[in-house]
């Protein structure tokens, strides 16, 4: 059996002397076309006018604090101490709630169950006479204030529990 040669159509109209085939676009093609304007309606929807996606400014706001978060977190495991690894600790439970421990039986006294003050100043707000960064708080909770009647907790508690008073103190800070 042979098949038998298809004729094309060929469209009425010439351009200098040039003459067109008249043809359906292949199914692919339209299947492409399709599904590349369904996709640029539901993107268009999805991030322009429903707000459910994150805007290309949110997602680098929060690459940069994973990246931020993840150097910090590397500077407490190397044993750097500054300010960053400090709110880094402030985030983990177990770290707040040592800090909180040791709070209750050596700063309480001083400072109140709540930091609200008493006999020391209040330690629940923003601004610190001696310095409200968590580098500071520490100097001060390690080396006391003498003027203040402070003493310094550093000899008594050691690193790790003053690194966790601070942390707790630090997750207790009013923004």
């Amino acid at each position: 059996m042979s098949k038998q040669p298809t004729e094309e159509k060929i469209r009425a109209h010439t351009f200098d002397g040039i003459q067109e085939y008249d043809k359906s676009l292949p199914n692919w093609w339209l299947f492409t076309l399709y599904a590349t304007i369904v996709f640029a309606v539901a993107y268009w929807v999805y991030y322009q006018k429903a707000d459910i996606g994150m805007t290309q400014e949110q997602e680098l706001e929060a690459a940069l604090a994973q990246v931020d978060e993840a150097v910090a977190k590397a500077k407490a495991e190397a044993g750097v101490l500054d300010n960053d690894t400090f709110a880094v600790m402030a985030k983990d439970a177990g770290i707040v709630s040592a800090g909180e421990t040791v709070y209750k039986q050596t700063c309480a006294s001083c400072h109140g169950q709540n930091l609200e003050g008493g006999i020391g100043l209040p330690l629940n707000d923003a601004e610190w006479k001696h310095g409200s960064e968590p580098l500071a708080m520490k100097k001060i909770v390690e080396e006391g204030v003498a003027a203040a009647g402070m003493p310094p907790w550093g000899p008594v508690l050691g690193d790790q529990k003053v690194n966790q008073v601070v942390a707790f103190l630090v997750s207790k800070q009013v923004k």
